[in-house]
């Protein structure tokens, strides 16, 4: 168990990607705390678990409520060795009919958040014995390739990498790390509703297995084996990173071909006009 004995707080918890997190963490050995705006999801979650898991309300844009998470944490166990700043919203809308209340909105959620609750866990860790920890903040593929009509929430996961790699040079003589996991598709609500909201499912799975190197979405159980490697020691080298776990979507030019095109032999005459069969 890479993680034992450990206590994580897992945001956006009770459901979607960040309860796959926070069942990993489980499964690896931690005391888990899911927190989450939606706080009877969140019990749902914890009474699947069982020992070693506490459900806390959270409305993450909110400091007091953030302030009272990492107190309910350490009361209950404790200390806190590690935080996934998981929770976010999403957002698509045309630039130039966004408000700034709906900046607002995004911002205060998936970045300002991030901010003022790992410096909240940070002088945590600072206080506690043995000092130290592991920060995990949840960015996306957003944060090098965009869409349109997302510019707040593009704005904000650009930003949770920018402000990763700050507080990881900031503290790393301090013993705490932090790195950021920038997922593709997830195999979540969000792709239900994708798939649901298309014509044809079909041909809605077909663009995006076009998209997708390795041909599938991601699951979040995935996102969570990596998120527990960054939590634990075997990651102890690494902070002030950004990985992509998104099945090569970010490396990839442009979507496949819907056709079985000629091979392009850098120059050479084409194989018919040398002779070859």
């Amino acid at each position: 168990m890479m993680i034992q004995n450990r206590t994580i707080i897992v945001t956006g918890a009770g459901g979607g990607l960040g309860e796959g997190i926070a069942r990993v963490c489980h499964r690896e050995g931690a005391n888990v705390v899911i927190a989450d705006l939606r706080g009877e999801a969140a019990q749902v979650v914890v009474k699947s678990l069982g020992a070693r898991a506490l459900s806390l309300r959270c409305d993450v844009s909110k400091d007091t409520e953030l302030q009272a998470l990492v107190d309910e944490t350490v009361k209950r166990f404790g200390r806190i060795d590690g935080l996934v700043n998981n929770a976010g919203i999403n957002f698509v809308k045309p630039f130039l009919e966004t408000t700034s209340e709906e900046w607002d909105r995004v911002v205060s959620v998936d970045l300002r958040a991030v901010f003022f609750l790992t410096q909240m866990v940070c002088r945590q860790m600072l206080r506690q014995t043995p000092r130290g920890g592991s920060i995990v903040n949840i960015s996306s593929v957003h944060s090098y390739s965009v869409l349109p009509g997302s510019g707040p929430y593009d704005a904000a996961k650009w930003g949770v990498v920018g402000l990763g790699k700050s507080i990881a040079v900031e503290l790393a003589t301090e013993g705490i790390r932090v790195n950021s996991i920038s997922p593709g598709l997830l195999n979540t609500q969000i792709w239900k509703d994708i798939l649901a909201a298309a014509p044809d499912a079909d041909a809605c799975w077909a663009y995006w297995k076009s998209n997708i190197p390795i041909g599938r979405v991601i699951e979040p159980g995935e996102i969570g084996d990596l998120a527990a490697f960054l939590l634990s020691d075997h990651s102890k080298c690494i902070t002030g990173s950004n990985i992509f776990a998104d099945g090569g979507m970010t490396s990839q030019l442009v979507s496949k071909e819907p056709y079985e095109a000629k091979p392009l032999q850098g120059g050479l005459p084409p194989a018919d006009s040398r002779g070859e069969g």
